[in-house]
């Protein structure tokens, strides 16, 4: 009936050797994962546990067979590559050609945005540390979703869920949802099209990369609702819902309302309290048509015959949601709930009058304000190559690069989290969740971490046969209220394993 839930983000990063075109990007990957965990990590460094991990089972109930899925969705399968944990509790690793960051699990939005933003760092971090080995390359990281070449890179976000809710409601009260809070939660992207080749600006760098409304595919036939069924908790109890249509954004407040605005939807779908019928005709095509038209005046065709914008269908969910939480929460509304509530209403309000309102706080408004202005300045047309280089630009993490950061610097995008609190994210986990348990092994028992997962921690315990496995199967569990007076009067991994199994 809130923002809170465990909740939780996956970024892969764009990235480029500086004069390799042809360089392979797994391999450097690799190095900027590796650099960053060899200066970093002390002692021996944790392998990930994919033991508890079953990427083909499906939440329509079965699973895929392995012969006939693509190799990019067995990720219960040990590459090779790059992979490590964090003593933040994050995960650093290479996604195929990708280096990717995963936060720990987070219970609210703000949350999120902190250890997204501390997922920023350690990839700047990592990349400069990558250049400064011998014969290491100069290696640009950026946060965006696409290469404009035709190929799409992942910016997911995973809720944890009730496993009572029916899968079928998820569906259908969450589609049109998904489908137009691009509005709000777009990245902007230069180009129509998977290759870019279409003259335009649009709202979401994702929209154009998506086929079907339903399935368990992640990089081809990209659905708008995924069926990955694995919960990384109490099966009986949870669900995970893995959401892939996101875009990787910057600006604080996208993140923000993107995570916050989800998680109430979620609620609702949850208590069964959404009645209205809001389903669309033609949910890819609309996902599509409404990323390429940035007055946000365009209207979709929903089934019961209304046209509405993605603006008006956005305000259909912030009335719902509004309602939902005078109901059950009334006055006791949390200060994150009521917050997320009010920049909701206020940026639909705004794109509804004019969506340049927003620029001071969305990613997509942001870097179409910027693009106009080079537009009008110089006479260039949407094909030009200069706005393609801008548009690139404004997602590179550079701070002394990125326009994204130089708007910042302006005072022109508004920010949420400070500077010190990024820093600390960088190394400490949230202290409300599996997080800190996880964290704190690897902070302070890390020669005796042998592997770790979301939903676990392996010991190496001298004088011990086999390696010993504490489950973490609850997210709420292992949090600093429950394990942290541990972690002061044990010394050793040794007693710290005894306290917890007696």
């Amino acid at each position: 009936m809130s923002v809170r839930r465990v909740m939780g983000t996956e970024v892969e990063y764009g990235i480029s050797v500086t004069g390799q075109p042809s360089a392979n990007p797994m391999v450097a990957s690799s190095q900027v994962v590796n650099a960053y965990a060899s200066a970093t990590l002390k002692a021996r460094r944790a392998r990930w546990d994919f033991e508890e991990e079953s990427p083909l089972r499906d939440a329509r109930g079965f699973d895929m067979s392995r012969a006939v899925a693509d190799a990019s969705q067995l990720t219960d399968e040990d590459m090779g590559l790059a992979n490590v944990i964090l003593t933040n509790g994050a995960r650093l690793y290479v996604d195929h050609a990708h280096p990717e960051f995963s936060t720990p699990e987070c219970t609210n939005p703000l949350d999120i945005v902190k250890w997204d933003k501390a997922g920023e760092q350690i990839m700047l971090d990592a990349s400069i540390r990558a250049a400064q080995l011998p014969g290491g390359p100069a290696i640009v990281l950026y946060k965006n979703n696409t290469d404009n070449k035709g190929v799409s890179y992942g910016a997911h976000e995973n809720y944890l869920m009730r496993r009572s809710t029916p899968f079928s409601d998820i569906v259908g009260h969450l589609t049109p949802f998904l489908v137009s809070r691009q509005v709000v939660t777009g990245a902007g992207r230069v180009g129509i099209g998977q290759d870019g080749r279409g003259q335009g600006f649009q709202i979401s760098q994702r929209s154009d990369f998506f086929e079907v409304e339903v399935g368990l595919e992640t990089t081809l036939k990209r659905p708008i609702i995924n069926t990955r069924d694995e919960p990384h908790a109490d099966p009986e109890k949870y669900r995970r819902l893995h959401v892939i249509i996101g875009d990787a954004n910057l600006a604080e407040v996208s993140t923000y309302l993107k995570v916050g605005t989800a998680s109430l939807v979620l609620a609702m779908i949850e208590d069964r309290y959404i009645t209205r019928d809001l389903g669309l005709e033609t949910p890819v095509a609309s996902l599509r048509a409404i990323s390429h038209d940035p007055t946000c005046k365009l209207t979709v065709a929903l089934k019961d015959g209304r046209r509405l914008t993605a603006v008006q269908l956005q305000l259909e969910y912030l009335d719902l949601a509004k309602k939902y939480v005078e109901d059950r929460l009334g006055a006791d509304a949390d200060a994150q709930t009521v917050d997320v509530l009010r920049r909701w209403e206020s940026v639909l309000t705004r794109l509804e009058d004019d969506p340049m309102l927003c620029a001071g706080e969305l990613d997509w408004a942001a870097k179409l304000k910027l693009l106009q202005q080079y537009r009008d300045r110089d006479g260039l047309d949407w094909d030009d190559h200069k706005l393609h280089a801008i548009d690139l630009q404004y997602a590179d993490i550079r701070p002394e690069k990125g326009l994204y950061h130089r708007l910042v610097s302006m005072g022109r995008i508004e920010t949420l989290i400070d500077k010190g609190q990024v820093d600390d994210a960088m190394h400490e986990p949230p202290t409300d969740t599996r997080a800190y348990f996880r964290g704190r092994c690897l902070e302070k028992y890390s020669a005796s971490v042998a592997a770790a997962s979301w939903d676990s921690v392996i010991f190496d315990i001298p004088g011990r046969d086999s390696l010993q496995r504490v489950p973490t199967i609850d997210p709420l569990r292992g949090s600093k209220a429950h394990v942290g007076e541990l972690f002061d009067r044990c010394d050793t991994a040794e007693q710290l394993f005894r306290a917890l199994t007696g």
